[in-house]
């Protein structure tokens, strides 16, 4: 069981010494698909851990994608299992969005800025805690690996075996999503599918030749509804036809049509039957064909005992520090925190910093959330064994 958190002495934390590093992080403009960006603030994290001395595995990037990062405070018994804190790297927003969509600004306790909320800041606050308690002399008393990935926004393809690697050696993982909902944390998110569903068809002039012709368009809208059809909210299940390309022509009976599909489950044993429903779709017409592919991408994070003991343990930290941490209900969308929950490893995500905005024009943090977010992750540090 975590230890006892009875109250000691904080280091001094400054939130406007936060913000500056953090900003650090945002002014490298980090596309999830452009590695050599994301390992230019790559070099950066590694710089400031090396400073402290940690170890750090550099693991290079492949199919474009950047680096990842693995830093391990000094001394670790390999045996022994530690701490896991997961961030990632990457953000959403293309280059140049700070220059014009979402300009790096501030207003009051607001601070703007491209990957600031999601997850720029999150990433950057346990290493200020680490750092501070080194500053005063204190160490965590469990060994500690950070682990900061490149691709989480496109599903962490190229990440997840090492994520999953790291996760069997822990006891506990602390994911550094932002909070949400004005600070709270998360204990469940749903599982994530995507899908591709291609259909052929016969082509035919639409004018001259119109009954040879098979439509792939009109074979997919019907498809399309049946798949929106699976959406089941008293169940948690929601099917999403998020993209459609097709056609070659106004005057062509479309021979090719395509559609990428997103669907959520709260689940595993849901995300075994509503995949097994989408691979074995059949067409209407005969005279076309269909191919589906894909399947789970992020397991169901279920919230388990061992996971709302660590809540429990961080809410007792959030106390000490003086506010009151809450949880939200499973929210739908994925993060990396979903392959070690899967796991049954006892992680909490959420654990950023709050504000709003992810993924948007208008992504902010909240300036006065700093300085007690670091904190608790003092505190998580300190009491965590």
């Amino acid at each position: 069981m975590p230890a006892d958190t009875t109250q000691s002495n904080a280091p001094e934390i400054d939130g406007e010494e936060i913000l500056a590093g953090i900003l650090d992080w945002v002014e490298e403009e980090t596309p999830s698909h452009d590695g050599a960006a994301v390992n230019r603030l790559a070099d950066q994290v590694q710089a400031v851990y090396q400073a402290l001395g940690t170890v750090i595995e550099r693991t290079p990037g492949r199919d474009g994608f950047g680096d990842i990062l693995r830093i391990r405070t000094p001394g670790r018994d390999s045996l022994a299992p530690g701490l896991l804190v997961l961030s990632h790297m990457d953000t959403v927003h293309p280059h140049d969005t700070k220059q014009e969509a979402l300009v790096v600004r501030r207003e009051g306790d607001v601070m703007y800025g491209p990957g600031i909320y999601d997850m720029k800041s999150g990433a950057y606050l346990p290493y200020y805690a680490y750092r501070h308690m080194l500053r005063v002399g204190a160490k965590p008393k469990m060994p500690v690996t950070f682990m900061l990935v490149s691709e989480e926004e496109v599903g962490s393809p190229t990440s997840r075996a090492l994520i999953e690697e790291e996760a069997r050696k822990a006891k506990y993982v602390l994911v550094t999503e932002p909070a949400r909902d004005g600070g709270k944390v998360v204990t469940a998110r749903k599982g994530v599918a995507r899908f591709t569903l291609s259909i052929t068809g016969r082509p035919s002039h639409a004018g001259v030749n119109h009954p040879e012709g098979r439509s792939a368009i009109r074979e997919m809208a019907r498809q399309v509804l049946d798949i929106e059809a699976m959406t089941d909210y008293e169940r948690g299940v929601t099917t999403n036809v998020g993209l459609i390309q097709g056609g070659t022509g106004v005057n062509v009976v479309p021979r090719d049509c395509t559609a990428e599909i997103d669907m959520r489950v709260t689940t595993a044993e849901d995300g075994e039957i509503f995949c097994q429903k989408m691979l074995t779709m059949k067409p209407y017409d005969p005279d076309v064909t269909l191919m589906i592919t894909g399947g789970m991408n992020r397991p169901p994070y279920e919230c388990e005992p061992g996971t709302m003991a660590l809540f429990e343990h961080a809410r007792r930290c959030a106390a000490d520090v003086g506010f009151e941490l809450e949880a939200v209900p499973m929210t739908g969308g994925g993060s990396d925190g979903n392959f070690t929950a899967a796991l049954g490893v006892p992680t909490l995500d959420g654990l950023g910093a709050d504000g709003m905005g992810a993924h948007t024009h208008d992504e902010q943090i909240y300036i006065s959330s700093l300085e007690p977010r670091a904190r608790m992750w003092v505190r998580l540090f300190e009491t965590l064994e």
